[in-house]
């Protein structure tokens, strides 16, 4: 067994101290190493064999350090993702991995360049319902998908003063669930040919938009990502109709409202989701069932990065893929804008 990969997290607000520290100590592949933030009695007393230190320059000097991940506000990520890969750290980036696809093609190529990991932190591909979604789909079971729909829907009337609320920092809808819904009809569909979007900012004193439809055209089918803060009454997360049947899941994963809790990965609990409903028709078979929901593995993220940079094992999240992403948020700004569906090209 391979040691521990050693981790330094930048940041240890929401994103490092709920999302990335606990999966990285709690995967069994690696360890949170060092911490770079203003917070130090808190990161201490949650990771006492940790050193605490006051910057990202502090944090990329200890040599030790493998890989780094970037935990800190959208608009910082481009130029500490930059300096990571130049100092010869592989990092990983939280979403959106920048602002640009620009600036994402700019780290794919850095990192190639260098030989190094530069692992988008699209940690939904993880999620139970979204393995369950895949694998239904893969095994044929719907049939032909004519129509995907995937909702990341709550209710929050009120606008917190905080930057991700703020547009000129990448706040808002569009940047923060944008790169999950997106990227999870990519792993499954692949690239669209055309982008049509509706991006809105409905509550009082909103300055970023919260309330995102997009529709990625497929010839085919048509796959439906929606965001809103204002569904007081939630649609299903998932609805899936195909030519032999049709898939419901109602619900979020529940890793993130366990994470927050304080549950940690190893808890007989943790990633635990209810089943959804599923229906299959073909011929005079008709049977409706509920359909069991896979278990949420979010450290299987850290467990592939671990096996990607100490046994050279490819990385399920690319480069490329960051930069789709990317690519379809700003047409989905351009579609919304011009009030007409655009083509999708890949930067490549």
């Amino acid at each position: 067994m391979s040691t521990a990969l050693k981790v330094g997290v930048m940041g240890y607000g929401l994103a490092g101290a709920t999302f990335h520290a606990p999966v990285i100590e709690h995967c069994g592949r690696a360890e949170v190493t060092a911490i770079a933030t203003s917070q130090a009695e808190r990161a201490q007393a949650d990771y006492p064999n940790a050193q605490i230190v006051a910057d990202f320059d502090a944090l990329l000097a200890i040599e030790e350090i493998e890989a780094v991940v970037v935990a800190t506000p959208n608009d910082t990520h481009f130029d500490l993702a930059r300096r990571a890969l130049s100092a010869g750290k592989h990092v990983v980036v939280d979403k959106p991995v920048t602002l640009s696809s620009a600036d994402a093609r700019t780290l794919a190529d850095l990192a190639a360049g260098r030989n190094l990991l530069f692992a988008p932190f699209h940690n939904r591909r993880w999620d139970g319902d979204f393995m369950t979604v895949r694998a239904l789909i893969e095994s044929g079971r719907l049939g032909r998908i004519t129509h995907f729909e995937s909702h990341f829907d709550r209710f929050r009337p009120k606008v917190p003063q905080r930057w991700r609320e703020e547009a000129e920092r990448g706040g808002g809808l569009l940047f923060d669930l944008g790169p999950h819904l997106i990227d999870q009809a990519l792993t499954l569909f692949g690239a669209p040919q055309t982008v049509t979007a509706f991006v809105k900012a409905h509550r009082d004193h909103a300055h970023a938009p919260d309330y995102v439809h997009l529709v990625l055209g497929y010839g085919d089918k048509e796959v439906i990502l929606h965001a809103s803060a204002l569904s007081a009454l939630e649609p299903p997360r998932f609805a899936i109709h195909g030519t032999r049947g049709s898939y419901v899941k109602n619900g979020l994963d529940t890793q993130e409202d366990q994470l927050r809790s304080g549950m940690r990965p190893g808890n007989p609990e943790f990633g635990k989701n209810p089943p959804g409903l599923l229906r299959e028709v073909d011929g005079d078979h008709d049977l409706r069932h509920e359909f069991a929901t896979k278990d949420g593995a979010y450290v299987e993220f850290y467990c592939a990065l671990a096996a990607s940079i100490q046994e050279g094992k490819a990385f399920p999240v690319s480069p490329q893929d960051a930069v789709d992403v990317m690519t379809i948020i700003e047409l989905a700004i351009r579609s919304n804008e011009e009030g007409r569906r655009v083509p999708f090209e890949r930067i490549g």
